[in-house]
């Protein structure tokens, strides 16, 4: 007997720059990028607009500006997307306790389990309420999957994109999946496709028609056997609630290489307190810390040292991290680093103690004498110092100002970034749900211009404390062969 095609897959649509979008009301409409913006950023995430004219996920931003430049080019604001997934994810548990969120806008819903559905016609009154809910509460749209398997409720959902639902009745799933690319299945990757098309592979039907011994002579008996279960549209995974985090790290890439050993020491000290600040949000505490250094030649070299105990003392981290970099070469330049802490556990006493221990240890270090740094020529304080201090002090004004970011002024109110240069930042000021603003320019020391917190997305969200009991069903569209809505 076919399982009822209640496992529901909820991928929020073209998330982060649908929320700025949201958020910014001169960009409605318009191709908007999120990503990296220096010579070596790379794309998070496109809107709608700009991927009509070819910009992508995981594209260099250089390449997406050649293709779009006349997008909104921003740096990410994951303050307001955690906050708006944190109100996605509530809905969700509102469903079912069985929600296995895989990342900060892309979720599984056992609706079963939550006693929401139970076959095809509860299913998608459940996912069609759910979008309208998900889009009162947060004024974005996401587009849901829903059938038997995972496997098949995340395929439904990117057939379902933009803003749709699609439902894939059993019985119908090998037919459904007969014509589409073998990279269409889990864990097939770009070598596994290529090594599949040369054996004359390159439809999941292909698959199911080769047999499992087959598969299993091609890519090996565990991949194999899985690989014939998918291609039959065969998937008993089950919906986890609970993926707890091995390790929590934060990272940055250079637009320059860094050559200065003081800069670099600054970045590895700045990038720990940043991850301490994620580990705290998490309340969590960690043991072990790890630096990453990418060298100018590509080679990434990873060091780490176990405290005593447990810690999210920013100092502690930050102290560990500084003499991990002591034992790394950075001659030539550096190109990448990053800070992590793994074996997290949540605090207990004894993790205080560890901690006070470690605290001690470094306040007697620090009570050395420090000694002068000297410049190639052997002299302290020389104009080979000036330089790499004029750089570092424009790229700390650069991150005080990321284009896309919230700020206020103490005349004009809230406004957001859109760009900044030569001692100068542009804002534009406007609300979310309000009319497009003004633009005015500031000295980048403007007193009266300071950083802020990001607004909601909406202002005045309907209560949906007693989801889903009383919610409305949402107007469908015509149904399509596949049970989901039709989009143009």
């Amino acid at each position: 007997m076919r399982p009822a095609p209640t496992i529901l897959h909820l991928d929020m649509d073209a998330f982060y720059a649908s929320a700025e979008q949201a958020a910014k009301p001169s960009l409605r409409g318009k191709a908007v990028v999120v990503g990296g913006l220096g010579p070596r950023g790379v794309v998070a995430t496109a809107s709608y607009e700009a991927r009509l004219l070819g910009v992508h996920s995981a594209m260099p931003t250089a390449q997406a500006r050649r293709l779009a430049p006349n997008a909104a080019y921003l740096v990410p604001r994951f303050r307001l997307y955690r906050s708006v997934s944190e109100q996605v994810m509530e809905l969700l548990g509102r469903l079912s306790p069985l929600v296995e969120p895989l990342s900060l806008d892309e979720a599984f819903v056992d609706l079963e389990a939550g006693g929401v559905a139970d076959d095809s016609a509860s299913a998608r009154t459940a996912g069609e309420r759910l979008r309208t809910a998900i889009r009162a509460v947060t004024g974005l749209s996401g587009s849901v999957g829903l059938a038997g398997s995972k496997m098949l409720a995340k395929i439904a959902s990117e057939q379902a994109k933009p803003d749709g639902l699609v439902l894939i009745e059993p019985g119908t799933e090998r037919e459904l999946l007969a014509p589409m690319p073998v990279r269409t299945l889990p864990g097939v990757g770009p070598a596994t496709g290529d090594h599949l098309r040369r054996a004359g592979m390159t439809t999941v039907h292909d698959l199911a028609e080769a047999g499992e011994a087959e598969l299993v002579r091609l890519v090996g008996k565990a991949h194999g056997h899985g690989l014939y279960r998918m291609a039959l549209g065969l998937d008993d995974r089950p919906v986890v609630a609970e993926r707890d985090a091995k390790s929590v790290s934060v990272e940055d890439t250079f637009d320059v290489d860094l050559h200065d050993r003081v800069r670099v020491r600054a970045e590895v000290e700045r990038l720990a307190v940043r991850c301490v600040e994620r580990l705290r949000s998490a309340d969590r505490s960690g043991r072990t810390v790890v630096l990453k250094v990418r060298r100018y030649d590509f080679s990434t070299l990873t060091r780490s040292e176990t405290l005593r105990g447990p810690t999210d003392d920013p100092t502690v981290v930050r102290e560990a991290a500084a003499r991990l970099l002591e034992a790394v070469d950075t001659t030539g330049g550096v190109r990448l680093l990053g800070v992590g802490v793994t074996g997290l556990a949540d605090f207990t006493q004894e993790d205080l103690f560890a901690q006070a221990a470690d605290a001690k240890k470094l306040a007697e270090r620090s009570e050395a004498p420090e000694q002068p740094v000297a410049d190639e020529a052997g002299q302290g304080g020389g104009p080979a110092e000036e330089e790499p201090e004029r750089e570092a002090a424009e790229q700390l004004a650069a991150r005080r100002w990321p284009a896309g970011h919230d700020v206020r002024h103490a005349l004009h109110g809230h406004g957001w970034v859109q760009g900044s240069g030569v001692g100068r930042v542009t804002v534009r000021f406007e609300e979310p749900g309000g009319p497009v603003g003004r633009v005015l320019t500031f000295r980048t020391d403007d007193p009266e211009l300071t950083p802020a917190d990001p607004l909601p997305l909406v202002r005045d969200p309907v209560d949906y404390s007693s989801w889903p009991a009383s919610l409305p069903k949402s107007r469908s569209g015509p149904v399509s062969a596949t049970g989901g809505e039709s989009r143009p």
